[in-house]
């Protein structure tokens, strides 16, 4: 299925003379942008927002060849491994929605408030060498092992799918694995109550209250910012050491 397709559903759903939703446009380059060494992972994009629509719930998105590959999870995710959060997934939404937030007017197709709760990098989470084709493979069989790197969650994840319902929409369940990452009994839910990015609280954003905070760059645009800083301070130490003593 092409990109175009993948986010048809996702189009034919909004009415974008109402929402401030983003329309979406192909990511094509990222998919080739995307590809990695064989023994590398990719850093690839993912996000997790909190919806307040008909009923409050978190939407995980995962970056996958060009668009976020999204799941809704009524109860948000846990750092416990022993808790199973159901994921029932849904359309796929283009990239261009992991910077949302805002209110979706009543009406419209999920109305209601969007905070960007959480956001980071992800990559392959298996022992495969390749490890786009090891993310390709979990996702089709619905053994989809990630490993996440964000402000509030980090570590590793797995994602099952369980069954399909009557109108073929898939069911996984997200899991935390044991690492020195998970906290048993900790409800990382109600730890963080606002934005990521701005700082402010779901009836803040209802309310259209400023950000608290300057929002910054996706961890993915900032990665270059932070090599060019290392290599400019490798320089800056390199120079700064006396040239070697010539023997004679």
């Amino acid at each position: 299925m092409s990109d175009r397709d993948s986010l048809a559903e996702y189009r034919r759903k909004r009415d974008f003379e109402r929402t401030a939703e983003p329309e979406g446009k192909i990511a094509a380059g990222k998919i080739a942008a995307a590809k990695p060494a064989r023994s590398k992972s990719p850093a690839l994009a993912f996000v997790i927002q909190k919806h307040r629509a008909s009923h409050l719930h978190f939407d995980l998105r995962l970056e996958l060849d060009g668009v976020m590959k999204s799941w809704a999870v009524p109860k948000g995710p846990s750092v416990d491994p022993a808790v199973k959060r159901l994921a029932m997934e849904v359309e796929d939404h283009p990239i261009e929605y992991n910077s949302f937030e805002g209110t979706i007017p009543s009406g419209e197709y999920g109305g209601g408030t969007v905070m960007l709760w959480e956001r980071g990098t992800y990559g392959y989470g298996g022992d495969g060498p390749d490890p786009m084709e090891g993310l390709h493979r979990g996702y089709a069989k619905g053994d989809f092992k990630i490993v996440l790197q964000g402000e509030r969650l980090k570590g590793s994840w797995v994602l099952v799918r369980t069954r399909r319902d009557s109108r073929g929409k898939a069911q996984w369940l997200l899991i935390k694995h044991r690492d020195e990452h998970a906290r048993e009994g900790a409800d990382v839910v109600a730890e963080y109550e606002t934005s990521v990015t701005t700082g402010r609280t779901m009836d803040e954003i209802a309310g259209g209250a400023k950000p608290k905070k300057q929002a910054r760059p996706t961890a993915r645009k900032a990665v270059k910012p932070v090599v060019k800083k290392a290599v400019e301070t490798a320089v800056k130490k390199a120079s700064k050491k006396p040239a070697p003593k010539k023997r004679t």
